[in-house]
């Protein structure tokens, strides 16, 4: 199930990428229509004035993000998905998604019939056809791309690194990732031609059953995308209806934008005329809850901190009903009270439906900035009676937030802001929550804080982000800090979900992920680390100037330390090669128990040699009988000669080695332990990189 959450999670923030960039597209349609408008702008409106037609020459480019949708997904998959070599994984997933649509083309051709397909059609409408980067394929909408993209993002990951002969070496990298697509999507072509026609035919009836819904259906569809927002998974709901064809060809979104001149003429009702526009309604909640949950926080508060409570709630209320950004004001009370959040949720299904059934209908998924350009300013004329009712019934609802949040939280005493206990606020100023606080403050420093908050460098598997919030796999959950240490910096929230975590940033997290990666890179520590080191080094001379070096050797692997004596191996247990422990690893990878130089690397890369800094040669053996592998089973990550550091990955180990039946034990050896001292052995569970292992006086 971690493994699920975890590439669900990766998958979801990669498809927020292209997402990011309807909202512009939107805005842009919706006022170039409105001033391509006649009723508002008169003959300057007409297809000969050179008004209408510079409005056109903007229209024509803000609706290429809606025309090349399915490109758009295809291209910022691998952004997000790709674990090497970003760039050329998109090159790599759109000449492959065109090969596909390309062969789709051709078996259709000729085997339309068979599929039930009648390629002579004209693209579009009923026919199921659509013109893709100019060719005549099969409409797979955005989960076409999506499916394609992603299995070019598989072969990038599993092959773009494959070392081919040195005369096959012009087909490496992209080359090689191409050509298995090639092949691939020949297959692929006739899967699609097979069941995408089927699949075309339950979307249509997917359509009716959610027009025949009716204001149910309007208002379970906003409870499910609202309850499930802090999993990250809110996008699989509104996704298909909004960018996709559940509701209408094409989505809701670029329906309405293509149709917004006809129904801006119209006298007739919205909700007659655009019935689809009900699941596109939950932008009222996200401009009408944030008046109501800003005045019940602060009615609640403590009286000294009523000022505070302004100053923390009124930039997220602005921010959610300008842009329709939800989570800086949700996180901050989603996990100090989870039950006023399942009440927020099903406040926002009943605003929905109440606004359905007042006759509210159209592009109302953003806050008010869309409104103003996609509904309000062009369909005014005509509706403005619908608007006016849109908004007496929105203020009624935020009297609705304001008094049931106000009730809920005397009722249960939440801790909502304002609420907290005295005491928490003097933990704000000591020297550790100064430095935290001075550290974000800086940017690098603010990204770096956060990750030595999500346990180091070494705890990271991967990073992507969606509007909001920076989304990270990580290792080991239990080295990711309380949500109050991340508030503390600036944050707005934490939500974790095994070890798949979202740090709720804001809408600065495009930023702050470029300098969380450049962080990684670099391995840059926040200030507070490396005064912690240095004085660690401080100590470490003292005692050297004093005649005797300490050292340290941290776990290679995550897992139990057991005494070497057990280790079912004479060589090992007898301390024929000398003194050390041993791990029966919980994790695949191995890291560098000390800084040094790699001075060996096994030919099948099961052992490994360290020359430490300090003198110490230390050896790290991957399981017993290994070298039967052959190298099987075993990445080598470092080669001979290279300059190591604590914590630095040295071999990923395969998941099958590590849970098989028989304990895959990792003895990490000091080879010149006849030159120590004294040594001290730990025991217990530990963390690679993080634990120290064994102490040792040289």
């Amino acid at each position: 199930m971690k493994g699920v959450m975890q590439k669900v999670q990766r998958f979801g923030g990669a498809m927020f990428t292209p997402v990011l960039l309807f909202s512009f597209a939107g805005i842009m349609v919706g006022l170039s229509t409105l001033f391509m408008n006649a009723s508002i702008f008169g003959n300057m409106a007409t297809e000969g004035h050179v008004w209408y037609q510079l409005w056109y020459l903007v229209q024509e480019g803000a609706w290429m993000v809606f025309r090349q949708m399915p490109v758009l997904f295809v291209i910022g998959l691998p952004i997000g998905l790709a674990k090497k070599q970003n760039a050329r994984c998109v090159l790599e997933a759109f000449v492959i998604y065109v090969t596909f649509n390309y062969f789709l083309a051709a078996v259709l051709q000729f085997w339309g019939p068979l599929f039930g397909v009648d390629y002579a059609a004209e693209a579009g409408g009923t026919s199921g056809l659509a013109m893709i980067c100019g060719i005549k394929s099969l409409d797979t909408g955005m989960f076409g791309a999506l499916i394609i993209s992603g299995i070019v993002v598989w072969i990038h990951n599993r092959y773009f690194d494959k070392e081919l002969p040195d005369w096959l070496g012009i087909f490496s990298g992209s080359s090689f990732v191409v050509m298995i697509g090639f092949f691939v999507m020949i297959p692929m072509a006739f899967i699609f031609a097979g069941v995408w026609p089927k699949v075309q035919a339950a979307i249509f009836m997917l359509q009716d059953f959610f027009k025949a819904s009716g204001t149910l259906g309007v208002g379970l569809y906003a409870f499910s995308e609202k309850i499930l927002l802090p999993t990250g998974l809110h996008h699989f709901i509104y996704a298909p209806f909004t960018l996709d064809s559940a509701v209408v060809p094409g989505g809701i979104e670029a329906y309405w934008a293509l149709h917004l001149s006809e129904f801006a003429n119209s006298t007739a009702p919205l909700k007659e005329l655009f019935p689809a526009g009900g699941f596109e309604l939950f932008g009222n909640a996200k401009v009408f809850a944030p008046i109501g949950i800003t005045l019940a926080f602060f009615s609640t508060a403590k009286k000294e901190k009523r000022k505070q409570v302004l100053t923390l709630m009124i930039p997220a209320a602005l921010t959610a009903m300008l842009t329709g950004i939800t989570e800086p004001i949700e996180f901050t009370f989603l996990f100090v009270a989870p039950v006023l959040f399942v009440v927020h949720a099903l406040l926002c299904a009943c605003i929905n439906a109440v606004m359905y059934m007042a006759g509210v209908s159209g592009a109302f998924g953003n806050g008010l900035i869309a409104w103003l350009s996609l509904n309000w300013i062009p369909c005014g004329k005509n509706h403005w009676q619908t608007y006016v009712i849109q908004v007496i019934v929105g203020l009624a609802f935020s009297a609705i937030w304001f008094l049931v949040f106000r009730f809920l939280i005397k009722k249960f005493n939440f801790l909502t802001p304002g609420r907290e206990e005295d005491g928490e606020d003097a933990k704000l100023y000591t020297k550790k929550d100064y430095r935290a606080k001075k550290a974000g403050e800086n940017d690098l420093g603010y990204a770096a804080q956060i990750l030595a908050f999500l346990g180091g460098k070494d705890n990271i598997i991967d990073v992507t982000n969606c509007a909001t919030r920076l989304r990270v796999n990580v290792k080991d959950a239990g080295l990711v800090h309380p949500e109050v240490d991340f508030k503390r910096i600036g944050a707005h929230g934490l939500s974790k979900n095994g070890t798949a975590i979202q740090v709720i940033v804001g809408l600065k997290v495009p930023k702050v992920r470029e300098q969380f990666e450049e962080c990684l890179a670099k391995n840059i520590l926040p200030q507070e680390d490396i005064d912690d080191k240095e004085e660690k080094a401080e100590k470490n001379d003292t005692e050297e100037n004093n005649g005797s070096a300490k050292g340290c050797l941290y776990a290679a692997q995550t897992g139990e330390v057991i005494a070497l004596e057990k280790v079912p191996d004479e060589v090992f247990s007898q301390k024929i090669i000398g003194e050390g422990i041993a791990i029966i690893p919980s994790d695949t990878m191995v890291v560098a128990p000390a800084a040094g130089e790699i001075v060996v690397v096994a030919e099948t890369k099961h052992a490994y040699a360290i020359a430490a800094e300090d003198g110490a040669e230390v050896l790290i053996h991957i399981g017993l009988e290994t070298v039967n592998l052959q190298g099987k089973g075993f990445e080598a990550l470092v080669k001979l000669g290279d300059k190591v550091q604590v914590g630095t990955p040295l071999c990923r180990v395969d998941e099958s080695l590590v849970n098989g039946k028989t304990p895959l034990y990792t003895p990490m050896i000091i080879t010149n332990s006849n030159e120590m001292k004294d040594m001290k052995f730990q025991s217990g569970n530990v963390t690679a990189g993080k634990d120290c292992v064994v102490e040792y006086i040289r």
